[in-house]
């Protein structure tokens, strides 16, 4: 599972993970997914900030642009040292409107660009949606264009009928879940990997594996999956909204799992998901 090369960026305590565009992604981000459109999530972005995070992933269906626009703005880190992520949703690519919902969010986002721009879902429509993308790449409203939930059949469509390789394909991914296929072409072509969902929706606290493992190291369960996530060359951008959790998050930077433990957690793989199934949803 090796993405682009990862090395240990000076400033804060963040890995930064190279594209194949050349850009350097922060490993850690912030997710924002079911954080409110106000003061919940200005709080929860202002907090990673002061913690050391660079990164942060919304989308047009968190409903919530606004208040990530208004966070970055009044943030003490310049524009410029954050690196922002949305998404196209589905209604958009099936209507054929991806620019204007590029436009719409950079309204909403109140910036002129985004640093990374994913179609959210592969519906019908998802080629021509690409061609959008590359355009807006061209036009100089994104620095990056990328998927998300695309698995090897979509992935194949992209990459033989498109001009421009996509920089990151963001899918569910945890210790229950590898989705080693989806990885594996990614890594063929050279596609970083960003993990949703990583602490399987809470679901980590069930598997007393972690908590074993964390005892040695002096870390939390939830650190040593992220661990994980980061020694894979896995880009992760947890949610959470509670100040404690996102600076926990942060702190996992000093310290590494050991090939044991590494091994230990990938036999935990089952193949499930905690979030929809891109080969089987319906929204």
């Amino acid at each position: 599972m090796k993405n682009p090369t990862s090395h240990n960026d000076v400033t804060s305590c963040m890995k930064t993970i190279k594209l194949n565009n050349g850009l350097k992604i922060p490993q850690l981000g912030l997710g924002v997914w079911q954080s409110g459109n106000g003061q919940e999530a200005i709080d929860a972005i202002h907090w990673a900030l002061a913690a050391g995070y660079r990164h942060i992933d919304t989308a047009s269906i968190y409903k919530n642009e606004e208040a990530v626009g208004e966070a970055i703005r009044t943030a003490d880190v310049p524009r410029e040292d954050i690196w922002l992520t949305t998404k196209i949703w589905n209604d958009d690519i099936r209507a054929g409107r991806t620019t204007e919902a590029l436009e719409e969010a950079l309204a909403r986002l109140g910036t002129d660009y985004v640093d990374l721009l994913l179609l959210h879902w592969p519906v019908d429509g998802y080629m021509a949606a690409w061609m959008a993308l590359e355009q807006a790449l061209a036009a100089g409203k994104v620095r990056a264009i990328g998927l998300s939930n695309f698995m090897e059949e979509h992935l194949t469509d992209i990459i033989e009928q498109g001009e421009i390789l996509p920089a990151v394909n963001q899918i569910e991914f945890h210790p229950y879940l590898v989705q080693a296929d989806a990885i594996s072409y990614c890594d063929m072509h050279n596609i970083a990997i960003t993990a949703w969902s990583p602490l399987m929706q809470g679901n980590f606290l069930k598997e007393p594996l972690f908590a074993e493992i964390g005892a040695a190291y002096g870390k939390t369960p939830a650190q040593v999956v992220l661990r994980w996530c980061l020694q894979n060359d896995i880009i992760i951008i947890p949610k959470s909204t509670n100040q404690g959790r996102i600076k926990e998050n942060s702190e996992i930077f000093d310290f590494e799992l050991s090939e044991d433990h590494m091994i230990a957690i990938d036999e935990l793989e089952k193949g499930e998901h905690f979030g929809p199934d891109p080969n089987d949803f319906d929204f």
